[in-house]
């Protein structure tokens, strides 16, 4: 447990100095940030000394589980061995040429090559870059606009943050509005009235035919997708929906862009989701987050021949490929990102997930009996709770009564942490949890979904069952 006068002195500072990711600030500067002190396996614990099931897995990203021993020795040994050199131009570094080997071996169809960065959202910014040099160098520089879909989250730099399909995630900034269209989300839950599974995946691959269309094929480039959307509600798309949006792709000569940020390298339980459970084999796979368990920043943008082919041919002005990071291919990231997979398949953590998912899906389906609970949803080790305030309409809560963060107090006391996102309550658990661990989630979620209830019933702000 941290002393408590040296908690109160980072909590002051924490409130003081940094800048946190999506701070509500009609609250931060009152009741600063929750102190977390130490990790180990699906644990956390505070700066109180409370021990808190982690949930949400840092955030989606510690994969093979908080405090392995090993990782800290492969990141300590390649310090020592060497901690840094410039990867550009024609120098290279051991790590990051077996890592890239190793994602290409992992990778389906012909992903063979790699592109380092040091986060998700750089990797799908990247992405769209090459995309369009590719067109660029083929003469096609029409071919610029890339289709993302409404709910899809695919960063916070400026391009990665224009992609994103969340509207709340766009107050009061600017966007990039000239190539960047968005079509409808693959949201089971909320289809059109009346539709089944099949007519609403037709409904969505029309729809983004006839806008391809609208906009002319001889100006579209790319379609960026996660396999099951994340942050914009963990959406798992009707039957056949990554596989006819992908059709259409080829049918007008664009490229289908998979974020795996989310999703690769053990969530689904597989390395790469898109073509081991959805049947896709994308023309560019993004990685981040379980790359590296979260362990150290990481990400890789893997790149089909067809588009390696094109940006590898020598320019006949004598020009190079002018884009890249400091940190691109970082041996330490590298050698951790190396362990990292190590543990994975030594360990069978995909077949962990594959036998543990489908059990924790069912635990989380009891959740249904409650009146407030709209829909329950995911696949394996990432679920999604939908708060409504009419089970019926559908109706979601207003946004000041904070239905979600209500809950997630609630769990955070029972030693649960779980994310709130809107009227949205996620789980993305480290994929080592036990059986006995998503039990202990679900209860806890339960009971405090079913308290959350009664608080706003007794409050007056939802009628009573």
């Amino acid at each position: 447990m941290m002393n408590e006068l040296d908690a109160q002195d980072i909590w002051r500072k924490d409130r003081d100095h940094f800048i946190h990711p999506y701070t509500d600030f009609s609250t931060f500067k009152e009741e600063g940030s929750h102190i977390i002190s130490r990790a180990k396996g699906a644990y956390i614990t505070d700066s109180d000394g409370k021990q808190i099931i982690d949930g949400i897995g840092g955030l989606w990203c510690v994969n093979i589980g908080h405090g392995r021993e090993e990782m800290a020795n492969a990141i300590a040994n390649q310090v020592l061995e060497m901690e840094y050199y410039n990867p550009f131009g024609h120098t290279t570094n051991a790590p990051a040429a077996v890592l890239a080997a190793k994602l290409a071996d992992l990778a389906p169809g012909s992903l063979n090559h790699v592109f380092y960065a040091s986060s998700g959202s750089a990797a799908n910014d990247l992405s769209v870059r090459l995309i369009h040099y590719y067109f660029n160098r083929l003469g096609q520089t029409r071919k610029k606009k890339i289709i993302s879909r409404i709910d899809g989250y695919h960063g916070a730099t400026y391009l990665a943050a224009s992609l994103t399909g969340i509207h709340g995630t766009k107050n009061h900034f600017d966007h990039i509005p000239d190539f960047i269209e968005h079509v409808s989300a693959a949201n089971m839950y909320r289809r059109p009235d009346g539709m089944d599974e099949g007519q609403f995946c037709d409904y969505l691959v029309r729809e983004f035919e006839d806008r391809i269309l609208q906009l002319g094929p001889d100006s579209v480039a790319a379609f960026i997708a996660e396999p099951v959307m994340g942050a914009g509600g963990v959406l798992v798309a009707p039957e056949g929906y990554h596989k006819r949006m992908h059709a259409v792709c080829k049918k007008y000569d664009m490229f289908y862009i998979s974020d795996e940020v989310v999703t690769a390298f053990g969530r689904l339980g597989v390395p790469f989701a898109s073509k081991s459970v959805f049947d896709v084999e994308p023309d560019v796979i993004n990685t981040a987050k379980g790359i590296t368990s979260g362990y150290i920043p990481h990400s890789a943008t893997l790149l089909s021949d067809e588009i390696y082919d094109v940006i590898s041919a020598p320019d006949p002005d004598g020009g190079s490929l002018t884009m890249g990071y400091t940190y691109s291919g970082h041996p330490v990231a590298c050698a951790a990102a190396l362990k990292n997979l190590e543990i994975l398949e030594r360990e069978d953590i995909y077949g962990h997930v594959k036998n543990i998912g489908p059990k924790f899906a069912e635990m989380m389906q009891e959740l249904m009996s409650i009146s407030i609970v709209g829909d329950v949803r995911g696949y394996h080790l990432m679920q999604g709770v939908e708060l409504v305030s009419d089970k019926e309409t559908k109706a979601g809560f207003d946004a000041d009564i904070g239905s979600a963060t209500r809950v997630y107090k609630k769990c955070l006391e029972k030693g649960v942490m779980v994310r709130p996102i809107g009227d949205l309550l996620v789980f993305s658990p480290p994929l080592i949890v036990t059986e006995e661990n998503c039990r202990e989630m679900v209860d806890a979620l339960k009971a405090s979904i079913e308290e959350t209830k009664v608080e706003l019933v007794s409050e007056g702000l939802l009628a009573a069952a």
